[in-house]
């Protein structure tokens, strides 16, 4: 019988900036510290310091917290965030990683009125992957409800699975708000899944950002099998503490997340298992090789689903 390990992957936990919203980037980088996280995505947004290459260094520097992702700004309050251009703020988003030393830009598909940006998509972040070293991590995101009535505010898709991308960004609680099956999404992925954004949600129509462990997604079923994957990304806490009553239960709510995290990742398994036996990304996926070999053209991209222009999520 095989005798039992621990496997722990190398994927370090990192706190985004974004989870401590209405507080600023620079109080993200101290809780960070203070708590013990790896590192910090950095949620380029309105704050000015999150816009500000050398602040972001200083911040780094003095708390001894390393960026290890930028989160290029693609939502709607961030539209004139380093230029109106879409491109332009990929570029900033990948010099911004190259200079702090962060491995990943995390970016969304486009709004379906972005509609030069959204047709170039799929072949444009091929093109920039190339130029970098950097990861280009596209995000899962979900059609916006409203009552009864859906909107497709994303293209090519939403569902970034349905088009070619060197990597993925999986979040959790866009998983839930989209009511899709995270764990075959996560197959579908396969090993080109290069980041994660840990967070929770119970199907609401609005995107909920829970402490993992609170919401219905499996996060811990995601956890243990990059345990036994060899998963060599980030693990992002994305969540939202927006109505914490006091900056100790914001602290404490992050603290719990992290304890999540690292409590799932350091899964049991069998020294005889393989890694990729005890992984939810083992689903029959492309692998990262054939990812890089299939270069989208005219007609390997599906043709994108058709609606009108979404309205701001509630």
């Amino acid at each position: 019988m095989a005798e039992p390990v621990v496997r722990i992957p190398d994927a370090k936990v990192a706190l985004s900036t974004a989870s401590v919203y209405p507080e600023s980037t620079a109080t993200a980088f101290e809780i960070a510290a203070r708590l013990g996280y790896d590192g910090v995505e950095v949620m380029v947004w309105t704050d000015p310091v999150s816009q500000d290459i050398e602040a972001l260094r200083r911040l780094s520097d003095y708390h001894g917290v390393p960026v290890l992702a930028v989160h290029a700004p693609c939502l709607l309050i961030t539209q004139r965030v380093w230029s109106t251009d879409p491109w332009v703020k990929l570029q900033r988003a990948r010099a911004a990683a190259e200079k702090l030393g962060a491995s990943t830009v995390v970016v969304h598909p486009p709004f379906r009125w972005q509609r030069q940006y959204a047709r170039d998509f799929v072949t444009g972040i091929w093109r920039m992957a190339d130029e970098t070293d950097v990861r280009f991590a596209v995000e899962n995101m979900y059609p916006w409800r409203y009552r009864d009535r859906e909107m497709l505010a994303y293209a090519p898709d939403w569902d970034v699975t349905k088009y070619d991308y060197r990597h993925f960004t999986v979040d959790l609680s866009h998983t839930a708000t989209a009511r899709t099956d995270a764990l075959a999404m996560i197959g579908r992925m396969g090993d080109r899944l290069g980041h994660v954004h840990l967070a929770d949600g119970n199907g609401s129509a609005k995107d909920e950002h829970l402490v993992p462990g609170r919401g219905t997604q499996p996060c811990a079923e995601l956890l243990t099998g990059l345990a036994g994957s060899g998963f060599d990304g980030h693990v992002v806490i994305e969540v939202n503490t927006r109505r914490a009553m006091s900056a100790a239960e914001r602290e404490a709510d992050l603290a719990e997340a992290l304890a999540f995290a690292r409590l799932h990742l350091a899964s049991p398994s069998s020294r005889s298992a393989s890694p990729s036996s005890t992984s939810p990304a083992s689903a029959s996926a492309p692998s990262s090789s054939s990812a890089k070999a299939k270069r989208p053209g005219p007609s390997s991209a599906r043709s994108p689903r058709t609606g009108s222009p979404g309205m701001r999520p509630s």
